[in-house]
C-alpha cells in the first residue's frame, strides 16, 4: 500500500490526455504520478496518480471494461475521489464512450450525480450556454470536425451527452458558476431533484473551474477535460510550488514523433521544416506497399542526431488524410502509422535519444507502449496542457525524457520550445 491514501485517482482515455491532467494537477500543487494502463503495483510517493488508457476510440464496451478496472485498482489505494479525463473536445462518437463509461464509473461508485465539463480556458476550450468553444468558433466549426477517427459536428455538450447517456443531462449555466460555489451547489441539488444523472457545466475562465473545483469538493466522480484540476487540489490545503514539478537534467540527443494531423501539428510540422531543420516525412502507402519505413527512417536519423532535434512524421492536411482514408480505410492506416512511429521512436532511443516529443493521442500511445514504459514523473509544462516527464523505458534499457503532445495543443513553435524549456 502507498505510505499515505492517494486524494485524487484519475482515469484518463488517452495518454496525452493523461498528461494534460497531470500537467494542470501539478501546477496546483499535487505531486503526480501517471501510470500507463492498470498498474500491478502500489504507486508511493504521490498526491495523486492518473490511469491512462487508450480508450477513446475501441469499442464502448471495451472502454468500460479496462476504465472499471482502474478505478478498482484506485480504490484499493484508498483514493477519496474520482476523475474520469476526456479531450477538451469531447472527442467521442454518437455511442460513446464519455457517457457509458461515465455511467458505468458512478454505478460502481454508487453514486446518482455528476457534473461534466471540458473546458480549459487557457488552451481556448469555453464552454457557454452548454456550447463548446475552440477559441473564437464553436467546436462544430473547428478543425475538429474533420478529425479522421471522432468528428466534432454538434457544439451543444448536452445533446452530445445524451445521445451517449441513458440519464438525463442538465445544464448549469455560466451566470450560476459566477456566482460561486454556493450557487453551483444549489444548482446541482436542483438537478438532482429533479432526477438529471449529469450536468454540463459552463466555464469561459479559471475563475469559473476554481469555484466549480470547490463545489466539487465532495463529489465522488468528476467528468472533465484537464481545467477541472487546477480547482481541486485547493480542497486539500494545497498550493503551487515547484517542486511538484521537479525533474533529474536532461540529457542525450533529441526528436520529434509527430503522428496527429490537427491544424495545430500541421502548423508546428510547418514551423520546423521552415526553420531548416533536419525531417522526413512517413508516407502511409509506402507502408501499404511493404517498404521497411522504419528501416529507412532509423537510417536516415543515424546521419542527422545530434547538435538538433530531428523530426519524423506523418502528419498531412485533411484532405490528404480523406485520400489515404479512402485508399486504405482508416483504421488500418491509422494502426499502420502508429506502430511505424512508434517502431521508429524505438530506434531511435536506442541510439542515444533522451528527449522525445510524440504528437497525437494515438501515436503517444503506441510509442509509450513500444518504449515499454509502466509510469512517469510529470514535470514542467511546455504549453498549456502538455508538460515534460521523465520515466524509465525498459524495452531500451534507457532513461526518457517525453513530452506527450495531443494534436490540437501547443504553439506555432512547440517543436523548438519545448527542448528550450527542459533544465
Amino acid at each position: 500500500m502507498p505510505t499515505t491514501p492517494l486524494l485524487l485517482g484519475c482515469i484518463a482515455d488517452d495518454f496525452t490526455g493523461a498528461t494534460d491532467l497531470a500537467n494542470n494537477l501539478v501546477r496546483a500543487g499535487m505531486r503526480v504520478v501517471q501510470a500507463i494502463g492498470v498498474p500491478e503495483e502500489p504507486v508511493r510517493s504521490a498526491d495523486a496518480v492518473v490511469v491512462a488508457l487508450k480508450s477513446r476510440t475501441i469499442p464502448a464496451a471495451e472502454a468500460v471494461a479496462q476504465s472499471l478496472a482502474a478505478l478498482r485498482w484506485l480504490q484499493g489505494q484508498g483514493c477519496g475521489q474520482f476523475y474520469f479525463k476526456v479531450c477538451s473536445t469531447f472527442d467521442s462518437t454518437p455511442k460513446g464512450n464519455i457517457g457509458p463509461v461515465a455511467e458505468a464509473l458512478l454505478q460502481a461508485l454508487g453514486a446518482d450525480f455528476c457534473c461534466v465539463t471540458p473546458a480549459f480556458p487557457e488552451n481556448g476550450r469555453t464552454v457557454y450556454k452548454g456550447h463548446l468553444f475552440v477559441g473564437d468558433v464553436l467546436l462544430s466549426d473547428s478543425g475538429i470536425r474533420h478529425h479522421p477517427l471522432t468528428p466534432m459536428t454538434d457544439a451543444s455538450l448536452v445533446r452530445v451527452m445524451q445521445a451517449q447517456s441513458q440519464g438525463r443531462v442538465g445544464l448549469i449555466e455560466h451566470a450560476q458558476v459566477a456566482a460561486g460555489e454556493q450557487a453551483i451547489c444549489a444548482r446541482i441539488a436542483a438537478l438532482r431533484a429533479e432526477g438529471a444523472r449529469f450536468a454540463i457545466v459552463d466555464a469561459i475562465d479559471n475563475r469559473d473551474l476554481l469555484a466549480l473545483g470547490r463545489a466539487l469538493r465532495d463529489a465522488p466522480l468528476v467528468v472533465a477535460g484537464s481545467g477541472v484540476a487546477i480547482g481541486l487540489p485547493q480542497n486539500h490545503g494545497l498550493q503551487p510550488s515547484a517542486q511538484a514539478a521537479e525533474l533529474p537534467r536532461a540529457q542525450g540527443t533529441r526528436a520529434v514523433v509527430s503522428g496527429s494531423c490537427s491544424v495545430a501539428t500541421n502548423q508546428q510540422v510547418k514551423e520546423f521544416l521552415a526553420a531548416g531543420r533536419p525531417a522526413l516525412a512517413v508516407d502511409p502507402l509506402r507502408i501499404a506497399a511493404g517498404h521497411d519505413i522504419v528501416t529507412e527512417a532509423l537510417a536516415w536519423a543515424d546521419g542527422k542526431l545530434g547538435e538538433q532535434p530531428v523530426l519524423v512524421y506523418s502528419s498531412a492536411p485533411p484532405e490528404v488524410v480523406r485520400d489515404i482514408q479512402q485508399s486504405l480505410g482508416a483504421s488500418k492506416a491509422g494502426d499502420m502509422v502508429e506502430q511505424a512511429l512508434a517502431a521508429i521512436a524505438r530506434g531511435l532511443v536506442e541510439r542515444g535519444v533522451r528527449q522525445l516529443v510524440v504528437a497525437g493521442g494515438e501515436t503517444s500511445g503506441a510509442v509509450v507502449q513500444a518504449l515499454g514504459i509502466r509510469q512517469m514523473r510529470i514535470g514542467p509544462q511546455i504549453d498549456p496542457g502538455v508538460p515534460w516527464c521523465f520515466a524509465d523505458a525498459p524495452a531500451c534499457g534507457a532513461q526518457v525524457h517525453l513530452a506527450l503532445k495531443s494534436g490540437n495543443f501547443g504553439t506555432h513553435d512547440f517543436f523548438t520550445k519545448a527542448f528550450q524549456r527542459l533544465p
